[in-house]
């Protein structure tokens, strides 16, 4: 029998609402106590919020007046086994570490996806992470597609945690990426503002639906080659697929993107049909790249900046695109 004393006890959190809201009750919780919307809602649906003294609904939606008791569970994260998987350890300290994530690694466990994620490698490399995000996400403040690679922060401590998330909110985090994409942009640079959501088609996919979310990136060419522009890319929000979704709704989608342009080298024709297929053969995953990430410290507010370069096969795919497309001598 274990000793009561050393059994966690759960966390009491009291809320007052004071000001008009819209939102649901789940991301009300979620914005006001730095958790993922999914692990509020999971507390409602346990019985661990109650608003006026009675369990609500997850889409009620808080009044003025009304109060709000959170009762947060103890966090376990015995269901998940380290594992000893690669990634980039780019920076670490007592509060969080910044981590460079492959090409086809998926973040965190979830059906279909139950070990070899980014987590499992998290919890066999760094000494602890935090809990804010629940069980199946610990220290993920944010995340990378599966086929994306690159810059990721991971808390490894609930306040660094709950400083990151409200950063990432308030949209002090900058993220910067390096993307290819199929044909030419007539601009140099382009801000694309249009709504994100399901596609209402395949809800497996985004698309830009008319009551999405607001979505914002901004767009820079570096280099112009035959059939394919590189860009630097950078987040405003930060939607799920966001990049790939926009630049498909420009006709200009990511190289070698699987969901939203599928061979989508073979739609040119002679000469440059040839040139895009092997740009799309050499670069053989997606052609988008988390490159830049830069924030203040959660805890010492010291200014944080990182870099990482792209790489292989992408790397080697841009010096052939150079050499394949630079006018003859």
């Amino acid at each position: 029998m274990s000793d009561p004393e050393e059994s966690p006890r759960p966390e009491e959190r009291r809320l007052v609402v004071t000001e008009d809201t819209n939102d649901r009750l789940d991301r009300y919780l979620a914005d006001r106590l730095r958790l993922s919307r999914s692990f509020a809602a999971d507390l409602i649906t346990a019985g661990h919020v109650r608003v006026n003294g009675a369990p609500p609904r997850k889409s009620y939606r808080p009044e003025p007046g009304d109060e709000i008791e959170v009762e947060i569970p103890p966090r376990r994260m015995a269901s998940l086994e380290p594992e000893d998987l690669p990634f980039g350890l780019v920076h670490e300290d007592e509060h969080l570490a910044v981590i460079e994530k492959p090409s086809g690694m998926v973040v965190h466990p979830a059906p279909g996806n139950p070990s070899g994620t980014l987590v499992n490698a998290l919890l066999h490399r760094l000494d602890r992470l935090s809990a804010v995000g629940g069980e199946l996400r610990p220290g993920i403040v944010h995340r990378l597609d599966k086929e994306t690679s690159g810059l990721l922060v991971v808390a490894k401590t609930d306040v660094a945690h709950r400083g990151l998330a409200q950063a990432i909110s308030e949209r002090r985090v900058r993220r910067g990426y390096l993307a290819a994409a199929w044909g030419h942009l007539e601009e140099n640079d382009l801000t694309i503002e249009r709504p994100v959501g399901r596609d209402p088609k395949d809800r497996k996919r985004m698309a830009v639906v008319k009551d999405g979310k607001r979505a914002v990136t901004h767009v820079r060419r570096l280099e112009s080659w035959r059939a394919a522009d590189l860009f630097a890319v950078r987040l405003e929000t930060g939607r799920t697929h966001q990049i790939r979704v926009h630049l498909r709704s420009l006709g200009h989608p990511v190289v070698c993107d699987p969901i939203y342009a599928p061979r989508w080298e073979r739609g040119f024709l002679g000469a440059g049909g040839r040139w895009a297929e092997e740009l799309a053969r050499r670069a053989s995953r997606l052609f988008l790249h988390a490159a830049h990430l830069a924030f203040s410290h959660p805890v010492t507010r010291e200014p944080l900046s990182f870099k990482s370069p792209l790489p292989e096969p992408l790397a080697s795919a841009v010096e052939w695109a150079r050499e394949s497309s630079a006018p003859p001598a």
